[in-house]
């Protein structure tokens, strides 16, 4: 007997993708009663569910942003255990996106299907790197997929920084950072690089920050910017929300560089739009060639794409044999379009 194809047990509903024998949604944008999530970020880990199954850091990130909205129950599943659900195995394996982030690995009746929430295939030192999970569908994010969008490496972004700070002493350089991901990985790509002074973050990166420290991952000094002095600041190094950059808050500073960590700093335009004087092009999303060496490397015959530029994927797909479909799910990506 055949294995189920995933169309006739997986649907999109208005809560999001919906599992039928398992009576489960992945990262619904709604409150459901029972939500399988893969990561912390706000458009996949949605407060007020009944039920929430995610990685334990994940938990432990919606516990820090939702306090008592986190969930009825919040259980935790270690990456590779196993967790039957109704009628449907459950695992997650590393997405590497930021701290906690897994693909969703769902099994019934000989079926298996991944979702791969968002994902990326650089290393990250906060992270544990993207694994490839063998499957008969691939449920992809497309966040990135253009051609046009091709990351350069970490490093020379980050030696861009440091450069503009030898060069501008005088001048304090403000760093607009997601406060959940890309705040932690930029800090410890700079501790990487050498850079050993204090760093100065906005009061809205301390929680993440702390919790990161709390889990494990080394931050070094870091010190809180609103208690500090403009002239204590001075040639240092200030990381902020991107909304705090070009905002009343930034201009305590001293002849701030506006310093913005995106993949979308690759569009000059947008850099242009938001007043950064110095680019840099981090994202903790795929860009193109890691999408479509993630298909190559998964060799699901199946390719359902999600949020982001899915036409293109999906062309590229299915003129190399996939069978490759777009999968519109209303709510994501809406973190992304400025800090992604």
């Amino acid at each position: 007997m055949s294995a189920p194809h995933p169309e006739t047990w997986l649907q999109t509903r208005p809560e999001g993708l919906y599992c039928l024998p398992g009576d489960f949604f992945v990262d619904p944008h709604r409150p459901v009663d029972r939500a399988v999530v893969t990561h912390g970020h706000a458009d996949h880990a949605r407060p007020n569910n009944q039920a929430v199954l995610a990685t334990p850091e994940t938990l432990a990130i919606m516990r820090a942003r939702y306090r008592e909205q986190a969930g009825g129950s919040l259980q935790p599943l270690r990456y590779g255990e196993r967790e039957r659900i109704g009628e449907v195995e459950v695992s997650f394996a590393p997405a590497g996106h930021v701290l906690g982030s897994a693909q969703a690995v769902l099994e019934w009746r000989g079926s298996r299907v991944v979702i791969s929430g968002d994902y990326k295939r650089r290393r990250d030192p906060t992270c544990p790197a993207f694994e490839p999970v063998p499957c008969d569908v691939f449920v992809t994010e497309a966040t990135f997929g253009l051609p046009v969008f091709t990351h350069p490496d970490d490093g020379e972004e980050i030696r861009k920084l440091l450069t503009s700070q030898a060069l501008f002493p005088e001048r304090t350089h403000v760093v607009g950072v997601y406060a959940l991901g890309k705040a932690q990985r930029v800090i410890c790509r700079l501790r990487e690089e050498g850079y050993d002074r204090p760093l100065y973050i906005h009061g809205a990166l301390q929680a993440l920050c702390d919790l990161y420290q709390e889990l494990g991952v080394v931050l070094g000094e870091l010190r809180p910017a609103t208690a500090s002095s403009k002239q204590e600041m001075v040639g240092q190094i200030v990381l902020a929300p991107p909304s705090a950059i070009a905002d009343r808050w930034a201009r305590r500073l001293s002849d701030p560089v506006v310093v913005l960590a995106s993949g979308w700093m690759r569009v000059r335009q947008r850099a242009k739009q938001r007043g950064v004087e110095l680019p840099l092009v981090m994202s903790d999303h795929a860009d193109w060639p890691e999408l479509t060496r993630t298909l190559e490397d998964v060799g699901a015959p199946e390719v359902w794409v999600t949020h982001g530029s899915e036409e293109a994927l999906v062309h590229w797909a299915n003129g190399q044999g996939f069978r490759a479909r777009a999968l519109s799910l209303i709510g994501r990506g809406e973190e992304e379009q400025e800090v992604a």
